[in-house]
């Protein structure tokens, strides 16, 4: 056949034949399985380059494909192809024992992610989101520890609950539309069983996402698995992946209303506020990234729920800034922890001297994250702001506080990376930082590359990923709310800086006197020193937002410890049922065979 033809079934089962092929290449040929993986990884890429041209694609060319290639799933699918060239380049460097489990994992999580956002067929779609959680849970546990192996099972359960809401859901759009093509699926939403089809794969969008509240597992994840599989997973493919779907249900499944919309506004205000609300008082370096990663998902969510041009265009160019500037963050953290041996912030300190290259690249992911102009961060914020006032526009009642939310949220994301770049990279070196040294090149040029796309996204915000990868999706103009010039923002922002050497410089030629600190007349090197974790710390002292942490210390609010104790009698009333002994088993049995009997023919 035709090599065009089957170009889709190939972009998706390589990389899967490839990982199985991993598997089974032994510990000692290591470099035979970094050289695959890197082979069929930049292959995928050059493939979705090409797909992304060549759109729109079928597979196979029939009425109904069991792949599809549109504007929507060509930028998930190069954004995905992307992240996994970057990250197993920096596993080369991260990556010490367990290489071909580890790099199979990888390649087959690459092929059942492009085979999600290419499924035109819902069930080929829940094929592969299962196959992915699965895979989630191998690569979060690969490490062997007891911590991660919990962390894994949580999200392993989380997300697979929410996957039997979709498997249900899919019941239902059977049921309405007989049929289970996508591109054939258009429900209004106006009755019950559309309302549940809609309402069980919008949760297993969000549980994919990290969205409050099917957020609990990705802190864990982020704080007990590899970096460089939070990076790939959590922070980069979850994220497009389940604002993809979101994206999926709400532009083209269902046809949306007031009611749903309003639901998307209120899910991307509360994970905004609350998520970087508890970032603030983390202590443990990858832990504090993933309570940033649920936040940012609420800015994409809040996009969306605008349901007009401008804030959905946001949405989608933030779910691919966030995957930019949280990889490279998570990257990172990664960088440190091998080289310091923590993630504790406590620990930490002075590394700005010692990891150069990871400070600058982590400090320009942190302004991007923070929404400073003039990075990509700032540009998607920009136009979900937009999105929001034209609500207001359009007389929605609530609009000032979904504006709210998302600025608040950037006011305390802002404050929190002050704390966590002081913890870090500045401030007086630990007995663990010093003397740490710079990650080796195959570590250190992802994250070059990814800060030097968060920067590039942000310059050339209108002519590349807004025109060239977002404007196509929505199929519509979008209309600016005032005008917005990076190149010219950059440009003056340059002179300022300059204007400000020069100035330092003619000041310098002045007679001086060097002198030390003064601090009441002690001595500062006998100061202990101060490492930054406690910054904040007093808002737990505030009433409301005390009582908040707390129980979000107690995990009170953790949607998977309040099932597990909600499930602690049934569980045990079972055991009780279990008890070994063979006739019990018989007489449930039989209870079992007459109940059947009942139902069946005296119903």
């Amino acid at each position: 056949m035709n090599l065009l033809v089957n170009f889709l079934a190939y972009v998706v089962g390589i990389p899967i034949l490839a990982g199985l092929v991993s598997l089974i290449i032994p510990e000692r040929l290591k470099i035979v399985t970094r050289l695959l993986a890197f082979i069929v990884t930049l292959t995928s890429l050059a493939a979705l380059v090409r797909i992304f041209i060549l759109k729109p694609l079928y597979w196979p060319p029939v009425d109904t494909p069991t792949f599809t290639v549109d504007n929507l799933s060509a930028l998930a699918g190069l954004g995905v192809s992307f992240f996994a060239l970057l990250v197993t380049v920096y596993s080369f460097g991260y990556i010490e024992k367990n290489n071909g489990r580890y790099f199979g994992y990888l390649l087959m999580t690459l092929g059942s992610s492009l085979g999600v956002v290419f499924a035109n067929n819902l069930i080929v779609l829940v094929v592969f989101w299962g196959f992915l959680a699965a895979l989630l849970y191998l690569l979060v546990s690969i490490q062997g520890t007891p911590k991660a192996a919990r962390s894994a099972k949580k999200a392993l359960i989380i997300i697979g609950a929410t996957d039997a809401l979709m498997i249900f859901a899919i019941g239902l759009i059977w049921k309405m539309t007989g049929t289970l093509a996508m591109d054939g699926i258009h429900v209004a939403l106006n009755g019950v069983l559309p309302y549940a089809a809609f309402f069980c794969i919008l949760t297993a969008s969000f549980a994919k996402a990290g969205a409050v509240p099917f957020h609990s597992w990705l802190p864990d994840v982020a704080e007990d698995g590899p970096a460089s599989v939070t990076a790939y997973l959590p922070a980069s493919l979850d994220k497009l992946l389940g604002i993809y779907l979101l994206a999926r249900i709400s532009l083209d499944l269902f046809i949306m209303n007031g009611i749903s919309n309003t639901l998307l506004l209120v899910v991307g205000a509360v994970t905004i506020v609350f998520a970087v609300a508890i970032a603030l008082v983390q202590h443990d370096f990858k832990r504090l990234l993933g309570y940033h990663a649920v936040s940012q998902v609420g800015y994409m969510i809040l996009g969306i729920g605008t349901a007009n041009p401008i804030g959905i265009a946001g949405g989608l160019f933030h779910m691919l800034n966030n995957a930019l500037y949280k990889s490279c963050l998570f990257l990172g953290a990664g960088a440190v922890e091998k080289s310091t041996g923590t993630s504790d912030l406590s620990d930490l300190g002075g590394l700005s001297k010692y990891m150069p290259v990871t400070f600058v690249s982590f400090l320009i992911a942190s302004l991007a994250i923070s929404g400073i102009p003039p990075l990509n961060g700032f540009f998607s914020k920009w136009m979900i702001y937009q999105g929001i006032i034209e609500l207001g526009n359009a007389k929605n009642p609530f609009w000032i506080v979904w504006l709210i939310a998302a600025m608040f949220g950037s006011a305390l994301t802002i404050a929190s990376f002050v704390k966590l770049l002081h913890a870090v990279f500045l401030g007086r070196a630990s007995a663990k930082t010093v003397g740490a040294k710079e990650a080796g090149v195959s570590m250190t040029l992802p994250m070059i590359v990814l800060a030097a796309a968060c920067v590039l996204f942000g310059l050339f915000a209108f002519a590349v990923p807004v025109s060239l990868l977002i404007a196509p999706v929505i199929g519509k103009s979008i209309a600016y709310i005032g005008t917005w010039s990076p190149d010219m923002a950059t440009v003056l922002m340059i002179a300022a800086i300059l204007l400000g050497a020069v100035i330092c410089l003619f000041a310098a030629r002045k007679r001086t006197r060097v002198v030390s600190s003064f601090v009441g007349g002690e001595d500062p090197d006998q100061f202990d020193r101060v490492a930054g974790t406690e910054f904040y710390n007093t808002i737990k002292e505030i009433g409301v937002l005390g009582k908040l942490y707390s129980k979000e210390e107690k995990r009170e609010f953790d949607i998977y410890d309040i099932a597990r104790r909600l499930m602690t009698p049934t569980a045990r009333f079972f055991q009780k049922l279990h008890n070994g002994i063979l006739p019990t088993y018989l007489v449930w049995c039989l209870l079992g065979m007459i109940a059947v009997f009942l139902i069946l023919f005296l119903w």
